[in-house]
């Protein structure tokens, strides 16, 4: 039986966080979801960039990139493979939710095994941007987003930073429950496709519903976006110091 350990990689550092990556979902011809008015690639921007600055201020020495800064489409496996080349001891993708106009929260992803259907739509909402990308199927190994047995056989893989992916999950939900006040649906495990190739600890934020009427004012407010990127940096901030000490 192999363990989870089999599965990590040579030279991985796990025990400082110096690089982080900040994914801004969507962008360019892939809006993401919307809402009356607000767009899911405009507020996942504006907070990936918020987030970056409030990092930069308060940790000087931390090394930000972000996989976009502007309104422009960047292929899921580039999102990784930034990432990666970058040598990231951390890699955060910032997206808006979607769904019934009842439901609301925040909730963040790791790499794992669908326990709901619920997750499942929603990787599967986040994963058929793909089908916006040339040669996708070489890219993802023959997934086909529109597929259900795909996103099944897809969700197994096995993430070798599965424990500090939760980890950082738990405390960007508590963040945002405790400090901010938002209402979190918690940690959920779903096979996302930026954060398969990731060679770090990786997690998806799901920031609220756009097709929610009160969370659509709330995500598109400067303010607010301000507050969301405090709680991300506030989890970071306390990973970084759990994990190196």
């Amino acid at each position: 039986m192999l363990s989870l350990a089999s599965f990590s990689p040579l030279g991985v550092h796990s025990y400082k966080v110096r690089t982080i990556v900040l994914d801004a979902g969507h962008g360019g011809k892939d809006p993401g979801c919307h809402g009356t008015t607000g767009i899911e690639s405009k507020v996942t921007l504006a907070v990936a960039l918020q987030l970056g600055r409030i990092i930069k201020e308060n940790m000087p020495t931390m090394k930000v990139y972000y996989t976009r800064m502007s309104d422009n489409f960047i292929e899921l496996h580039d999102r990784a493979s930034i990432a990666n080349r970058n040598n990231a001891d951390l890699f955060v993708s910032i997206h808006c939710n979607a769904g019934p106009s009842s439901a609301f929260g925040t909730e963040t992803y790791v790499m794992g095994l669908h326990a709901s259907e619920d997750n499942l739509e929603v990787a599967k909402r986040e994963n058929e941007v793909v089908l916006n990308e040339t040669d996708y199927q070489k890219n993802y190994d023959g997934f086909d987003p529109r597929s259900p047995q795909a996103h099944i056989l897809f969700s197994l893989y096995q993430n070798a930073y599965i424990e500090n992916s939760i980890r950082i999950a738990s405390k960007i939900e508590n963040q945002f429950s405790k400090r901010v006040g938002r209402s979190s649906r918690g940690v959920k495990q779903a096979g996302f496709l930026v954060l398969w190739k990731t060679a770090m600890p990786s997690v998806l934020i799901e920031l609220g519903y756009l097709t929610n009427e009160a969370e659509e004012r709330y995500l598109t407010n400067k303010n607010n976006q301000i507050y969301l990127a405090s709680a991300i940096y506030r989890a970071i901030k306390e990973y970084k110091s759990e994990i190196e000490n």
